[in-house]
């Protein structure tokens, strides 16, 4: 698996090239995992200070991972190389996986994968440290990391997850209708700011370079709402090429505590108020009413009414999808969110 960071200091990419029958074999679907192991990256790459809206969040796992010794195996992702074998954190078989899926299917990852993927990365059988327990004791390992896994989600992913998973949902609703409302190519053209589409070849902007060939496998596409930890590329599985990006809806795991003595005020809630401001700035990808209420911890009620006030001066739209009805930012309301917010808030405003 190939991760890479979202401000390469040398512009380098990763190309895949898709042949037909894998670009037809286009899916997308959700992954716990994924998201708990890209969220320790994301850590480990902002050792400092980590940006809007994941730095709440980072100061209570940081905390939780320095308490928590349950949890000290996971840290093995924060200490792997740029490039690193699938079988760590694998890829979703299913659209719609639980955590508790993907960790059973850790802990029973076939002796023919490791050894497959462990002579693909380390040809000369030189291991790094950090592998070898994988290929002496890998029954152990897997356990140990799988248990340190379900330790870390419990703590520190777990409590978000509930607003999480319908931020994803949404993205996921949106990307399926797209693809099969204008096929895979308008899909992939749409897909990231740094993921390019020029068929043949899927090009990721990343600090890597690296080709790859996708011959009649499947293309799998997984939303993350962590993925400013890395955007990730994985080749190891015979059948699939995963591709993860940025999901829009980031913006569910700001919980806005109190501003310190001196720092700005929140412009945008002082012209609109909390509820209506955290409802703009959560509408970075469009929802249902009941989705905003998840995400936000408001009454279905109060997000309606929100909703109906910022409808009414033109800065929401409201369109039906199927049976849901979904809201999303109009232009001026994208526009009021840059203007009023801080830099780095807009930055995640689309």
């Amino acid at each position: 698996m190939a991760r890479g960071w979202p401000f390469p200091k040398i512009l380098c990419v990763i190309r895949i090239e898709i042949d037909e029958p894998t670009l037809a074999r286009t899916r997308i679907a959700i992954s716990p995992l994924t998201e708990a192991t890209v969220s320790l990256y994301l850590l480990q790459r902002n050792p400092e200070v980590v940006p809007w809206p994941y730095d709440g969040w980072a100061r209570r796992a940081r905390e939780i991972l320095r308490t928590d010794p349950a949890t000290a195996p996971a840290t093995l992702h924060m200490r792997l190389p740029s490039v690193s074998p699938d079988f760590l954190s694998p890829l979703p078989t299913s659209p719609l996986p639980t955590i508790e899926e993907q960790l059973d299917e850790l802990r029973d990852t076939p002796d023919d994968v490791i050894d497959f993927q462990l002579a693909k990365h380390y040809p000369d059988g030189d291991l790094p440290e950090i592998m070898r327990p994988f290929r002496d004791d890998r029954r152990a390992a897997l356990a140990r990391l799988a248990d340190g896994m379900q330790a870390y989600w419990d703590a520190a992913i777990a409590p978000y997850w509930p607003a999480m998973r319908a931020a994803l949902d949404e993205e996921v609703l949106l990307r399926a209708r797209a693809l099969a409302a204008d096929g895979p190519d308008a899909l992939l053209a749409q897909l990231h700011e740094r993921i390019r589409w020029e068929r043949p070849v899927l090009t990721l902007i990343k600090p890597l370079d690296q080709e790859m060939e996708a011959v009649d496998q499947r293309l799998l596409l997984v939303p993350l709402i962590f993925s400013r930890g890395a955007l990730m590329c994985s080749g190891d599985h015979p059948e699939i090429v995963m591709v993860t990006y940025q999901s829009r809806g980031a913006a569910v795991l700001a919980d806005g505590p109190p501003r310190p003595a001196g720092q700005p005020a929140d412009r945008l809630a002082v012209l609109l108020g909390r509820g209506r401001a955290s409802i703009l700035r959560a509408l970075t990808v469009p929802a249902t009413t009941t989705g905003l209420a998840t995400a936000l911890g408001l009454a279905p009620s109060t997000v309606s009414e929100h909703l109906s006030g910022l409808q009414a001066a033109g800065v929401v739209h409201r369109r039906r999808a199927g049976r849901r009805v979904l809201y999303g930012l109009e232009p001026a309301g994208v526009a009021l969110v840059n203007l009023l917010g801080d830099s780095a808030r807009t930055e995640f405003v689309s």
